[in-house]
């Protein structure tokens, strides 16, 4: 069959082409697997076994096809630009009383990934303590970020010197309006995506909590979209679950809440709609123990990816009893 009358799907995160109509079953077949040895999601779905031969491929749908492998606990990873993580927690390295204080609350949250912000070196004293001192580049996977940027120029500008240094092309775009909410400029950040792109970056992009927006920035080769849960810093909590619910729905890349969390609930709340992922940095750095904060994250994204993948009951406008009436004394 030619590549013409074809469709594409992602499978476990990597594109793939498949013949149109060809059911599950034949797919898992068709890999070399046995389909009574496997379990599929499809887009964040689970497939019972069972109609796995009933079920066609679609065009854009997202399949995870998983098995057991020896040792450890139950692997639910995740991936972006190709990389995959465990860890659904990123964490920011600004706020915080000092380098080791930050180190000891990295080491607490269990993240993998954490954004650092490109700042001029200090000529004045350049042995002055640096975050690598602290925290390993190569241990952990360092995300740069264009904070404090209000242009597109000044944005790519930053991120071709994060680059240079450190020779990082999965980084974080944002690119904000103005100071005071500091929302995000849509038109600055969706100029300075195409850019970034063209150059061979890959930009997970900060945005507002709009599926229009979130649907240009993909458009544009975003790795993942990331729309604020409220104003950076507020510790205000998801303030608009209808419109990330959105996102995530019409998205084909990661989708992770940047900003706005301020506590563990407000956490587990992203991870119960679906996200990817949570990112945040001031709910931990100023708590009043951030390393306990930290901890309490850690497990706060853990519990709700759990009660998303399990599946919360059904909304009822009134009681339903937990114990059948019928029969009472």
């Amino acid at each position: 069959m030619d590549g013409f009358s074809m469709i594409s799907i992602q499978l476990n995160g990597e594109p793939r082409n498949v013949a149109p109509g060809i059911s599950i079953a034949q797919l898992v077949a068709e890999i070399g697997l046995d389909p009574a040895k496997v379990a599929v999601e499809r887009n964040l779905e689970i497939v019972p076994r069972s109609t796995l031969a009933d079920v066609a491929v679609q065009a854009d749908d997202q399949l995870e096809i998983v098995h057991f492998v020896g040792g450890g606990a139950e692997e639910d990873s995740w991936s972006v630009a190709g990389r995959t993580f465990r860890s659904r927690l990123i964490v920011g390295t600004g706020k915080y009383k000092d380098f080791a204080q930050n180190a000891a609350a990295l080491e607490a949250s269990g993240a993998e990934i954490i954004t650092v912000a490109v700042r001029r070196v200090n000529v004045s004293d350049p042995k002055a303590p640096m975050l690598t001192d602290f925290i390993d580049p190569k241990k952990y996977t360092y995300l740069p970020n264009t904070a404090g940027c209000f242009t597109a120029d000044d944005a790519i500008r930053t991120l071709r010197l994060a680059r240079e240094a450190g020779g990082w092309d999965l980084v974080k775009l944002e690119v904000l309006g103005e100071a005071r909410t500091l929302y995000p400029d849509m038109r600055e950040t969706l100029k300075a995506t195409e850019v970034l792109v063209k150059e061979g970056f890959k930009p997970m992009v900060y945005c507002v909590d709009d599926p229009i927006a979130a649907k240009q920035l993909e458009d544009a080769g975003a790795v993942a979209i990331m729309p604020l849960g409220a104003p950076i810093g507020s510790g205000l909590g998801i303030q608009n679950r209808v419109t990330i619910r959105l996102i995530i729905e019409g998205a084909n890349v990661p989708v992770l809440v940047d900003a706005g969390v301020g506590t563990a609930s407000d956490a587990a709340v992203a991870m119960e709609l679906g996200c990817e992922g949570v990112l945040m940095n001031t709910a931990i750095a100023e708590a009043k123990d951030p390393v306990m904060m930290a901890r309490a994250m850690k497990l706060a994204v853990e519990s709700g990816r759990l009660a998303y993948r399990a599946g919360r009951m059904g909304r009822r406008m009134y009681a339903d009893p937990s114990s059948p009436l019928a029969g009472l004394i």
